[in-house]
């Protein structure tokens, strides 16, 4: 049993991963333990298991044999080949991690956990009078240190995909959370620990609001092919030209909300083909 280690966000200081039966595990250092993530750069962190499946672990031809199993992590008479140009990880993101660690503590990390359930729990019971919710417990409807919002109905009922709604967030301030992952359209939030309770809200807010605009389609109010999520995000270029072409003004288009106003980010451009620019390589001479 495999356990993904983005799920110890809801672990530290409360559970051990083999007390739930987990055999393998690896531990995200760039949600759990602080590491910076993200614009295609490493995913470092240890992988553990059992001792039962010690003697299966892959060996590296940089490390010698007998230093093997106290360094990488890897059974001492492992004689496969290197899975990893680095065996020891990327040494100048692992401090991080480890002063994370070193200044919290114990107490630190439970609270740590404490905090990023109780941050998704709440914004689950916001948005659940919004939306449905996908794997919660049997226990009152919670969930653990993340939740999904199930938008796969949206398409009978208004034409609109979960992509519509990760673009339509761009233009309340925000970089969409997960995308059809793990269940296809639909958006997983992580929130962690590290988010104020503004934030937090202005985030449920944001999906408030856009669900509102859904509803609107649903009722014929707003057109199914011509609405702000259909053409998110909105470029200050499209909303300052001469020509509005759309059957809804601009100001919903770039100021749904009034804390937009005070805030505005604007994306420089407007969506791409995503599954175009997946399936096709195109290069830019410079």
């Amino acid at each position: 049993m495999y356990m993904d280690g983005a799920n110890m966000n809801a672990q530290v200081g409360l559970i051990k991963p083999a007390e739930i039966g987990a055999d393998v595990c690896h531990l995200n250092l760039h949600k759990t333990f602080a590491m910076p993530h993200g614009g295609g750069g490493p995913g470092v962190g240890p992988v553990c298991c059992t001792g039962a499946l010690a003697p299966y672990l892959p060996g590296h031809s940089a490390v010698a044999e007998g230093r093997v199993a106290a360094t990488v992590g890897c059974a001492a008479d492992a004689k496969g080949t290197a899975v990893s140009s680095a065996p020891y990880g990327n040494p100048s993101l692992l401090p991080i991690s480890w002063m994370y660690i070193k200044m919290l503590g114990q107490n630190g990390l439970r609270r740590v956990t404490q905090s990023a359930i109780l941050n998704a729990n709440y914004m689950a019971a916001r948005l659940r009078k919004h939306y449905d919710l996908v794997f919660t417990g049997p226990a009152g409807g919670t969930v653990g240190h993340e939740f999904i919002l199930d938008l796969r109905h949206f398409g009978h009922s208004a034409g609109i995909e979960a992509v519509d709604v990760a673009k339509r967030l761009i233009d309340y301030g925000f970089h969409a959370p997960t995308l059809s992952f793990p269940v296809g359209n639909t958006l997983m939030v992580e929130p962690t620990e590290s988010e104020s309770l503004a934030e937090l809200d202005r985030f449920c807010d944001a999906l408030i609001a856009i669900r509102k605009e859904i509803a609107a389609i649903e009722r014929g109010e707003m057109d199914r092919n011509d609405n702000p999520l259909k053409n998110a995000p909105h470029t200050a270029v499209e909303v300052t030209s001469d020509g509005w072409n759309h059957k809804y003004s601009r100001q919903l288009a770039a100021y749904p909300l009034p804390v937009v106003e005070k805030d505005k980010f604007w994306p420089s451009v407007k969506r791409v083909d995503d599954a175009y620019g997946d399936l096709h390589l195109v290069t830019h001479l410079v």
